[in-house]
């Protein structure tokens, strides 16, 4: 059998809470708490009913567990199973905390390539839940087919014939329609954990930007890969509490409870023949690109481009080993270790916040500006002083704020966009980072996914102006960028 695929990302998360849109929904019905005596420690659990937008009943059980429990043997568990597990090892008032949360052996799996997204039931609670997502989906209008197969969905976006405008461009038939009409039947304003986790591809943005695409894309390339799960575990390690959350599904009188949680394993495998590191550029070629860039930036078609270089090499260790590695010698609030099935793993540790919607109030923070970390705190001090004065490092982050900013005003209230941190400064193990911290207030008729697609892709991976820059990526780049750059 082929061996399995770790790619090692330094990729930008989106973070979304209740979707400001959804009405508040029913109040969860709230039963007795009980609780659970063993020999060793005492767990206690609560269990709540509640019903969704679209009229699903949910049970759901939220189990305290021993502080810390569960994030190691969950990480272990993802080198077989599929699933995700999302770590912020870094603090910043305000900003970032430090929280685990993830799970395995998710119920129901989304995968999309291009315009078609499939929908698959990875066991019979999953199959159960796709009884209930296909009335839903049926009279989509963004959908130009729907076939129904025996544990499995699949969706065909019909193409856009119409002109959006940039404010309308996050409105336009995607596979984010699906994934819009899928929160909007599952939603409940109480609820934080049940959701879609997964990884955004780049090429997901050539839904929305007219690009020629000229490179290959690998047959094995998925634009985007989703779970729903049924068992969440959440770390929060400044409240210093482990907590499991459970959920079961009642549909048309059918219920999950009792079922099996177990999926079919798809475990790491490693390579049988270990192979010499490489690279798609050869010796000087990523240079010459480079100078390619900057005659385009004299012809004023370009401001600031991000051009990327693939490297690969062969890896014998498990994702989850790596995972830990990273998590150990880059501490970073947005770390990832995710098993997406078909024997590909991401394994990723990002300082970029991508996107942040809490309630109405929409945040970001562009990162431009970088030096590496001193010996001792004086020249930690010597280089935060050269960073700061270096007009170069301030214009750069000047510009990829603009961009933001911009991208911004397409989705929020006018005049609500505004700089609260300007060259604000982040400390790594390794770097140091000078920081923007952006905030806008959404439209009353646009939601967490609009400011989502608005910023789709960051300046700070893409360029300025962000669709030439795009253009200018994929004219020459030599790889397909997959999940880099993606959220």
């Amino acid at each position: 059998m082929a061996a399995s695929e770790i790619r090692a990302a330094i990729f930008i998360f989106l973070q979304s809470r209740t979707p400001p849109d959804l009405p508040g929904g029913p109040s969860p019905e709230r039963s007795m708490t009980a609780t659970q005596t063993s020999s060793d420690q005492t767990s206690s659990y609560q269990t709540s009913s509640y019903q969704t937008l679209g009229g699903l009943t949910v049970h759901k059980q939220v189990a305290s567990l021993p502080y810390g429990q569960g994030t190691a043997a969950l990480a272990r568990r993802l080198d077989r199973q599929r699933g995700v597990l999302l770590s912020s090892s870094f603090e910043f008032p305000g900003r970032y905390t430090r929280l685990d949360m993830g799970f395995a052996d998710p119920p129901v799996m989304i995968v999309s390539r291009g315009r078609s997204m499939e929908m698959r039931a990875l066991n019979t609670r999953g199959k159960l839940l796709l009884g209930f997502i296909a009335p839903a989906l049926k009279a989509m209008p963004e959908l130009e087919a729907l076939e129904v197969k025996p544990g499995r969905l699949v969706a065909q976006i019909r193409p856009s014939t119409e002109r959006f405008a940039e404010e309308e461009r996050s409105r336009q038939p995607s596979v984010f329609s699906v994934l819009r009409r899928l929160r909007d039947v599952f939603g409940h304003a109480d609820e934080p954990h049940l959701g879609l986790y997964g990884a955004f591809g780049y090429d997901l943005v050539f839904q929305f930007e007219p690009v020629e695409l000229r490179l290959p894309r690998a047959e094995d390339q998925r634009d985007l890969v989703l779970y729903l799960p049924d068992e969440v575990l959440v770390v929060d390690h400044m409240a210093g509490a482990t907590t499991l959350h459970r959920y079961d599904f009642t549909v048309n009188g059918q219920s999950t409870e009792g079922m099996p949680r177990d999926t079919p394993a798809d475990a790491f495998r490693p390579g049988i023949n270990a192979q010499p590191a490489e690279s798609d550029f050869g010796p000087g070629e990523y240079a010459a690109m480079v100078e390619r860039a900057r005659r385009a930036f004299e012809r004023g078609d370009l401001f600031e481009v991000v051009l990327g270089q693939t490297f690969a090499a062969a890896c014998s260790d498990a994702p989850s080993a790596v995972f830990d590695r990273l998590r150990k010698v880059n501490p970073a609030p947005y770390g990832a270790l995710m098993n997406l099935g078909d024997g590909e793993f991401l394994v990723a540790a990002s300082p970029e916040m991508f996107v942040r919607v809490e309630g109405k109030r929409i945040e970001t923070c562009p990162i431009s500006g970088t030096i590496r970390r001193g010996a001792d705190a004086l020249e930690d001090a010597e280089n935060i002083r050269t960073l700061l004065n270096s007009a170069k490092e301030e214009s750069e982050l000047t510009m990829c704020t603009d961009v933001d900013r911009n991208d911004k005003s397409r989705v929020c209230v006018p005049g609500t966009v505004k700089i609260i941190g300007r060259r604000q400064i982040e400390m790594y193990s390794r770097l140091i980072h000078t920081v923007d911290h952006v905030e806008g207030t959404l439209l009353p008729e646009r939601d967490a996914l609009d400011g989502f697609l608005s910023h789709a892709w960051a300046v700070t991976v893409t360029g300025a102006p962000k669709s030439w820059a795009i253009r200018h990526v994929e004219a020459e780049e030599r790889s397909a960028r997959r999940w880099y750059g993606g959220a």
